[in-house]
């Protein structure tokens, strides 16, 4: 006889997404312990932040969901006379189900529904009932030391594509095959300098819009990107620290012309939220840059990331595909900081992780000296950039 699946209440949901948001366990960390599969978690938080604003703007989220019921009705009415409502219907449904990801789908799933069987609901979905009942392991302590063995040699050698990677984890005493290094080429958020097989390496969603790349305008003779301005170019990368059992991710943006860290946020998932909420806080405090450039990451790609550039008027930059060194100041910076502070400071708790990152980057910021500025400090110079411009800061 099957084990009879557990149901969640909606309190139950947001007490756990909240401890979540908190950012004082890593997400490992928070599935073990409540019993709950990390992909449930990450679609337990994308609904929950999808659906935050509701609760300040519901009387005008009912009036505009009221005008387009309104607008749909007109037009469904008009449509039912040709093909009719069932029709209908079903091709607006499956379009939108096709565009949805796998998170997404599981969250559909309704495991109360009596009059539709869970069958049924996966198949109309698009996903195999097996997935429901999945319930990974905690990571072991063997693929942690993998983990942090394969940043290491990313950080050493950002040209290494998957296949250098796994030779020096065999040479280094891993047992370790092809295939798992590229499952964890994506949980690293780590990208080759050449293309890669398309299968398990991808994490770009193709249902988002790819920008050009843009700072080949600033190339100079040797084809090395020159911004001579603050607040012209601004560059936005996640990666993967490391903490005792388990890891989290850092968002950064960092000025090109001045190398000065703008903004950051350390966090247990890598989604969509952490890139716009360290945007949010770079733009609220230094105004607007001219341009953004990232890699082609769907939390860049996302509709949430795009529209807050677009609605601040910055043009946005992507690197080409499998390219990392179109994004060199952060990648530089990212290095920097691993061999400075992170790889020697064996941090055990989350809040001494956070607490040792802010010295550092501070410390990066105000007090060392940066070789690519004549070895002024990078602050001093993007303080001074701005003032030059005549622009200010918050």
């Amino acid at each position: 006889m099957s084990a009879k699946k557990k149901t969640y209440s909606a309190d139950f949901k947001a007490k756990v997404v909240l401890e979540l948001l908190s950012e004082g366990a890593t997400l490992n960390q928070t599935a073990s312990k409540y019993e709950i599969t990390q992909q449930s978690l990450l679609a337990w938080k994308k609904q929950f932040l999808e659906n935050a604003s509701q609760a300040f703007e519901s009387s005008k989220m009912s009036s505009e969901y009221k005008k387009e019921i309104e607008e749909l009705q007109a037009t469904n009415d008009k449509l039912a006379k040709a093909l009719g409502n069932t029709t209908i219907e079903r091709d607006w449904a499956v379009k939108k189900l096709e565009s949805l990801d796998l998170l997404s789908k599981k969250s559909l799933i309704d495991v109360q529904a009596q009059d539709l069987s869970l069958s049924k609901q996966c198949k109309l979905v698009g996903i195999s009932r097996t997935c429901l009942y999945y319930k990974p392991k905690p990571i072991s302590a063997l693929n942690l030391r993998i983990l942090n063995a394969m940043d290491e040699i990313y950080t050493d050698n950002p040209d290494y594509g998957y296949r250098y990677i796994h030779k020096q984890l065999i040479e280094d005493g891993f047992a370790v095959g092809k295939h798992r290094v590229l499952k964890y080429m994506k949980i690293l958020g780590i990208e080759a300098l050449h293309p890669k097989p398309k299968k398990l390496t991808s994490i770009r969603d193709h249902e988002h819009k790819i920008y050009p790349y843009l700072l080949s305008r600033y190339h100079n003779n040797n084809k090395q990107v020159t911004v001579n301005e603050s607040n012209e170019v601004w560059s936005g990368d996640i990666t993967y620290i490391r903490v005792s059992g388990g890891f989290m991710y850092l968002a950064a943006i960092i000025d090109w012309h001045s190398k000065a860290v703008l903004s950051y946020k350390i966090s247990n998932t890598m989604d969509a939220s952490l890139a716009v909420g360290v945007l949010e806080d770079a733009i609220a405090k230094y105004g607007a840059p001219k341009i953004f450039n990232s890699d082609q990451g769907s939390q860049y790609t996302s509709y949430q990331h795009t529209k807050l550039l677009k609605d601040n008027d910055i043009e946005i930059s992507m690197n080409g595909k499998g390219r990392s060194i179109d994004n060199i100041a952060i990648e530089r910076f990212f290095r920097t900081l691993k061999y400075g502070n992170i790889y020697i400071s064996d941090y055990k708790s989350i809040s001494e992780l956070k607490e040792g990152v802010k010295s550092y980057i501070h410390k990066y910021n105000f007090k060392r000296f940066h070789s690519a500025l004549n070895y002024q400090k990078p602050m001093n110079v993007y303080l001074d950039g701005i003032a030059k411009r005549g622009e200010k800061v918050a």
